[in-house]
């Protein structure tokens, strides 16, 4: 943190647990450790019902534990912990991360000196390779196969990323937030549940004039998809089902029919094919139970909605 600044904003770091519990555990070891002097830890446990999320608390007593009855999903999740946050900035941090001790100074830095800036996001690697890249900043998402790249994804971090600038969108595994910002735009649109949720967010902050960032100054480590795998249905059926909502609050008139399109002729059955010549049925359905929502919900005013906080 710079000299001229006479004090550390309050942090509220906000991850979701679900029936991940020794995970969380070790990204709040990991945050025990690290230099910035005022942050709060909220965990949202997600209705967990393979493990007892109360050893979280028991073994951080200092931490706030919000335990919700029901798996409303990574979106509200979020929402819930936001609602509870007392911070100048929100950290949403997945549970499947760990951090250095100096990763946060950086992050709230750069926000507290660039009011036009409504988002930041650090270098991810992988957990379990530390000298590769995840995340280094995204490039726009093409409005017709609504497709996007990770900067610097699989690359060796050789320091080629350790520069600070303007990005499409930041990462949903690690960003920071004014809570200004969350007061202007709402909260996370709970019709994602999972996947696209923080694409949409930025979206929604790049619409009210701010600027989304990356900072190479600033690194955390990713075991990545703990919670929902490598590849499974329920990650095919929200991944494919969200893109087309994020379409559908995205994009107007020609731009939306022609990446409707797309989807429905080109991408979509091209995938779902593909599993199904190798005899893998549940994740064939899964594509087409994704269409099917938005058949059923054609004319769901939810769509469109922006809770605010």
């Amino acid at each position: 943190m710079s000299a001229r600044h006479k004090y550390y904003p309050l942090v509220s770091l906000i991850t979701v647990n679900y029936n991940q519990s020794e995970v969380t555990c070790a990204l709040i070891e990991s945050l025990n450790k690290i230099t910035y002097p005022n942050l709060e830890v909220i965990v949202v446990d997600n209705h967990s019902t393979e493990d007892d999320p109360t050893i979280i608390q028991k073994r951080f007593p200092n931490i706030v534990l919000i335990q919700n009855p029901i798996n409303y999903g990574f979106a509200a999740g979020n929402n819930y912990g936001l609602m509870r946050a007392r911070g100048e900035y929100i950290l949403l941090l997945n549970n499947d991360t760990e951090v250095p001790p100096d990763f946060l100074e950086p992050l709230v830095d750069l926000l507290e000196t660039n009011k036009d800036i409504g988002a930041v996001s650090p270098k991810i690697k992988f957990y379990y390779q530390p000298d590769t890249i995840q995340y280094a900043g995204y490039t726009p998402i093409d409005k017709v196969t609504m497709r996007n790249t990770s900067i610097g994804y699989w690359e060796k971090d050789k320091g080629q990323y350790n520069d600070v600038r303007e990005t499409a969108y930041a990462h949903g595994a690690a960003m920071l937030v004014p809570m200004r910002i969350v007061k202007e735009i709402g909260l996370m649109s709970y019709i994602f549940f999972l996947y696209y949720e923080e694409a949409d967010w930025c979206a929604r902050i790049h619409q009210a004039g701010y600027k989304i960032y990356y900072s190479g100054k600033s690194h955390i480590l990713h075991k990545e998809s703990v919670s929902t795998g490598k590849m499974s249905s329920l990650k095919i059926y929200y991944q494919n089902r969200n893109r087309i909502v994020f379409m559908r609050r995205s994009l107007e008139g020609s731009a939306y029919y022609k990446a409707l399109m797309y989807q429905l002729m080109i991408a979509i059955p091209k995938n779902a094919f593909k599993f199904l010549l190798k005899g893998k049925i549940s994740f064939f359905l899964a594509y087409y139970k994704a269409i099917g929502w938005h058949i059923t919900h054609s004319n769901s005013t939810e769509i469109h909605e922006n809770p605010m906080l």
